[in-house]
C-alpha cells in the first residue's frame, strides 16, 4: 500500500498535500519549496505524485543508511508512467536496460559494488587530472579573448562528458548525438513528458541503449583479442569473464547506459551551478581568486547549496517510521537532499552561500551509505579544476544579464545555460602569459576542514571584566559575516600551531563575531597570545562557525546554567529564548563580581540569579536540579567541576535533558587515543577495519575513505560522534553525559576506543 489507508483523515496539511515537485516553485528552487515541511511536516504524502516526502536532514540520511528497509529498486522508476505507445518504440528498438548500481538490492549490490570499486579510489582518480586540466585549458583558450560565453555551451557540458568517457575508456563519437540521448534519459526517467513527448524521448532513449550496445561490443572484441586498452568499462569487461554471475552481459550493457549519464550529466550540472552561485556572492569569488587553496571548500559548500542532485527514491519493503510518521510496505519515498542540504537542524545559517562553511562535506548531495556515488571524487576533481582555471585566467568574469531555465525534472538540477562576460584588456595573461600554464593542484576528495580559514579583523577589544577581554571580529571587505545558532563558536588559529575554541556570545546577526576571552596565566598559551595581541586592526585567522551546544528550543522549559567564562554561548541561549518568548530560567555562577563578564546584560535583558561565591551565594546545584519541572532542557558551561556535580545529579532525573560544554582538556589528541587494539564493523559502508593502539579510530575511519566531519579532535566538541548499534565503548570525551555514556549508542571518534569489536552507523 503506498498512499494513507483509506477511510482515515489525512493527517497533513492542504500544503503537503498539493505538493508537486513538476509545479514553478519546486523547479525553481527545490529547498525553498520545502521550507514549510521542513519547519512542520518533515514527512508528509503528496496526493499530486503518489509518494511520501520527506525534507529533513536527519530522516534522509536514516533512509538512505537503510537500503534493506528502504530498497532503491525504485531509483530509476519512470515517474511519469510511460503510454502505451512510447513502451511500442521500446519494445520495437530492443530496449532491455536492467538493475545497475543505483537501483538494485543486497546482497547482489554490494557484490559488484566491491569488483568495481578500486578505479575509484583518489590515487588511481588523481591519475586523471592532467587530462582534465588539459580539456579545461583548450577550452579556456577558445573563448579567452572573445570576452563573452554561454559557459555550458562552451566548456561544462562537454568537459565532464570527455572526462567520463575517457574515464571508462569509452571512444567519444558524436557528442551533440550523445548529449541529446542523455537529456532524453534524464527526461525519461525523472521528467514528466507529454504523450507526444514520450514518443520522442522514447525513440532516443532506445537509441541511446542500442549506441551502448555497439560500443560494448567493439571494446569487448578488444579485450578478448588481449589488446592493452584501458578504461573502467575495460575493467568491466574483465570482470565479466572472470566472474559472470556477477557481472553478467546485461548488467554491462545497463551500466554502459547509466554510467555516462551519471558521470558527466551529474558534474556539468554541478559545475554550472556553482560558478552561477560565485559569481553572484562576488565577495567570496574574490576570495578564491585571491587564495585558490579556498577551491576545495568552494566546491563542497556549493555541492551543498545548490547540488546537481536534487532528489533521490526508494520504496518500503515493509511497514517503516520515518521522522515520527509511518510508512506503509511498499510506500514510494522521494528523499529531498537539497532540502535537507539546507536544514538548519545540522548547518549553520543554512541558505546562505559561506564557502568557509566548515561541515559542508556533511552534505547529501552524493546520497549516503551503501549507495553513495562512487564518482564523488572525480566529481569533485573536476570542479576544482574547472573554477581554478577560470579564477586565474578571467578573474574579472561576471554574469551577464539572463532569465535562468532548467530541464523539468524531479532530481537532477543545473541551469541550461550559464551566460557570462568579462573585458578582454583586463585578462591577466596579456601581461603575464606565463599565467595561463599555472596551476594550482588539490589533494581528491573531501577538503581538509582545518584547512579552511577565514581572514578577519579585530574591530574592538575591550575588557569586560578582571581578566576578561571582548574582541568583535569584521571581515576586512566590510562584508558581513554569517549568522549563526545559539552555543555556536569559532576556531582562533594561532601562528605557532593549534587553535582555541571560543563561544560566540552575540547578537547573533549583527554581522560581526564577538566572543570573551578569560586570561589563563596556567594554560597553554592561547588566551595569553589572544590578550597579547588581539588589538584593534590586527588580523586572525578563524575556523568556523560550528556549533555542538545547540539549544533545545521545543523543550517545555529550559534552564541556563553559566559558570564564569561559561557566561559566553549561554547568554546567545538567553538573546534566543527571550526573542521565541520561551520560558526560562537563568543562574549566572563566579568567584566576584569583578570577574564576571557580561553581568549587567545577564542580569539587565535576562534577569539571571546570581551566585557569587566570594558573597557566600554559591549554586546549591542540588536544588536547583530538584526543583526543575519535568522535561526541563538545562544548558550548562562552565568548570569542569560544575558539569561533572550536574551530570551526577540529573542522572537520577531522566526526565531532564543536560547538554553542556566544557572549555579545555589537560590531555592531548594523541594520549586521548591511544590504547588496546581493536576492529569495527562499518553498518552503512560494509567495511571491516582494524584500529591499531597508536591511531584513533577518526584517522582509520578516514584513511578508508569515509567522510567523517572533525574540529577540536581533543574530546571537546562532539563533531566527529559516531551511532555504535552493537559493542562495548571506552568512553574517553568530554562530551557525553552520564546517561549518554551508559546507553552506549555513540562514541566520540578522535578519542574514544572500543573494547573488542565495534559496530558502527557509518
Amino acid at each position: 500500500m503506498n498512499a494513507p489507508a483509506k477511510g482515515k483523515s489525512c493527517p497533513f496539511s492542504a500544503q503537503a498535500r498539493s505538493f508537486d515537485p513538476f509545479g514553478p516553485a519546486y523547479q525553481q528552487d527545490p529547498s525553498e519549496a520545502l521550507r514549510f515541511s521542513r519547519d512542520s511536516e518533515p514527512v508528509f504524502y503528496s496526493e499530486a505524485m503518489g509518494y511520501w516526502v520527506v525534507s529533513r536532514y536527519d530522516d534522509i540520511k536514516a533512509v538512505f543508511r537503510d537500503n534493506i528497509t528502504f530498497s532503491p529498486a525504485n531509483a530509476l522508476e519512470k515517474i511519469t508512467p510511460a503510454t502505451p505507445e512510447a513502451m511500442d518504440v521500446l519494445k520495437r528498438e530492443g530496449y532491455g536496460m536492467n538493475r545497475t548500481l543505483v537501483n538494485e538490492d543486497e546482497p547482489v549490490h554490494m557484490a559488484r559494488r566491491r569488483a568495481l570499486l578500486d578505479a575509484f579510489a583518489p590515487e588511481a582518480l588523481a591519475e586523471h587530472a592532467p587530462m582534465v586540466r588539459r580539456l579545461v585549458r583548450e577550452k579556456m583558450d577558445a573563448i579567452i579573448d572573445r570576452g563573452q560565453s554561454d559557459l555550458v555551451e562552451d566548456m561544462l557540458w562537454d568537459v565532464p562528458f570527455t572526462v567520463a568517457m575517457q574515464f571508462l575508456g569509452v571512444p567519444v563519437d558524436d557528442i551533440d548525438r550523445l548529449r541529446s540521448f542523455s537529456v532524453a534519459h534524464t527526461v525519461n526517467t525523472w521528467g514528466r513528458p507529454t504523450p507526444e513527448q514520450q514518443v520522442a524521448v522514447a525513440e532516443g532513449v532506445a537509441k541511446f541503449w542500442n549506441y551502448c550496445g555497439e560500443v560494448l561490443a567493439r571494446m569487448s572484441a578488444q579485450v578478448d583479442a588481449g589488446e592493452d586498452v584501458q578504461g573502467w568499462m575495460y575493467d568491466m569487461i574483465r570482470q565479466n569473464r572472470v566472474m559472470p554471475d556477477i557481472v553478467t552481459d546485461n548488467y554491462l550493457h545497463s551500466m554502459m547506459m547509466a554510467i555516462i549519464v551519471a558521470a558527466h550529466e551529474t558534474t556539468a550540472l554541478a559545475s554550472a551551478n556553482a560558478l552561477r552561485q560565485l559569481l553572484t556572492h562576488r565577495h567570496q569569488w574574490q576570495a578564491i581568486c585571491d587564495d585558490p587553496a579556498l577551491i576545495p571548500a568552494a566546491v563542497e559548500e556549493c555541492l551543498r547549496h545548490s547540488g546537481s542532485m536534487v532528489a533521490w527514491r526508494r520504496i518500503t519493503t515493509k511497514d517503516a517510521e520515518v521522522g515520527g510518521v509511518t510508512i506503509p510496505k511498499g510506500g514510494r519515498i522521494l528523499m529531498v537532499m537539497a532540502s535537507g542540504n539546507h536544514d538548519p537542524r545540522h548547518f549553520e545559517n543554512p541558505d546562505q552561500l559561506d564557502i568557509w562553511r566548515d561541515n559542508s562535506a556533511d552534505h547529501l548531495t552524493f546520497g549516503y551509505g551503501a549507495h553513495q556515488c562512487m564518482g564523488k571524487n572525480i566529481g569533485r576533481m573536476e570542479m576544482a579544476i574547472i573554477i581554478e582555471e577560470i579564477s586565474r585566467r578571467i578573474p574579472h568574469i561576471e554574469l551577464a544579464d539572463q532569465d535562468f531555465t532548467y530541464l523539468p525534472n524531479i532530481s537532477l538540477r543545473g541551469p541550461e545555460a550559464l551566460h557570462v562576460r568579462w573585458d578582454v584588456t583586463q585578462n591577466p595573461e596579456r601581461r603575464d602569459p606565463t599565467l595561463r600554464d599555472q596551476r594550482r593542484d588539490f589533494p581528491v576528495g573531501a577538503p581538509d576542514r582545518k584547512a579552511i580559514v577565514r581572514q578577519l579583523t579585530v574591530a574592538d577589544a575591550t575588557p569586560l571584566a578582571d581578566g576578561v577581554l571582548g574582541i568583535t571580529l569584521q571581515d576586512p571587505s566590510g562584508a558581513p559575516l554569517p549568522s549563526f545558532s545559539a552555543g555556536a563558536h569559532i576556531d582562533i588559529v594561532l601562528p605557532e600551531g593549534g587553535s582555541r575554541n571560543y563561544s560566540l556570545c552575540g547578537p547573533v546577526d549583527s554581522g560581526d563575531w564577538r566572543i570573551a576571552v578569560l586570561r589563563d596565566e596556567a594554560g597553554r598559551g592561547g588566551s595569553k597570545w589572544m590578550h597579547d595581541h588581539a588589538k584593534p586592526g590586527a588580523a586572525l585567522r578563524v575556523r568556523g562557525p560550528h556549533n555542538h551546544f545547540r539549544l533545545d528550543e521545543d523543550a517545555a522549559h529550559h534552564i541556563l546554567i553559566a559558570g564564569g567564562i561559561g557566561i559566553t554561548p549561554i547568554l546567545a541561549m538567553a538573546d534566543r529564548l527571550r526573542a521565541l518568548g520561551r520560558d526560562f530560567d537563568f543562574h549566572y555562577a563566579g568567584a566576584t563580581r569583578a570577574g564576571m563578564a557580561y553581568l549587567d546584560r545577564a542580569t539587565d535583558d535576562h534577569a539571571a540569579s546570581l551566585h557569587v561565591s566570594g558573597e557566600g551565594t554559591r549554586a546549591d546545584l542540588a536544588a536547583l536540579v530538584d526543583a526543575a519541572p519535568s522535561g526541563s532542557f538545562i544548558a550548562a558551561c562552565g568548570p569542569s567541576r560544575l558539569l561533572e556535580a550536574l551530570d551526577e545529579l540529573v542522572a537520577k532525573r531522566p526526565d531532564l535533558t543536560l547538554r553542556f560544554e566544557h572549555f579545555s582538556t589537560d590531555e592531548s589528541a594523541g594520549d586521548l587515543a591511544s590504547g588496546q587494539p581493536f576492529s569495527v564493523e562499518c553498518a552503512d559502508s560494509d567495511l571491516v577495519l582494524d584500529v591499531p593502539e597508536d591511531r584513533s579510530l577518526l584517522q582509520v575511519l578516514r584513511a578508508a575513505g569515509l567522510d567523517v566531519p572533525s574540529d577540536c579532535e581533543e574530546g571537546l566538541c562532539g563533531s566527529c560522534e559516531i551511532g555504535v548499534e552493537r559493542g562495548e565503548v571506552e568512553h574517553r570525551d568530554r562530551v557525553l553525559t552520564g546517561s549518554e555514556r551508559e546507553a552506549g549508542d555513540r562514541i566520540i571518534t578522535c578519542c574514544s576506543r572500543g573494547r573488542g569489536k565495534l559496530k558502527l552507523k557509518i
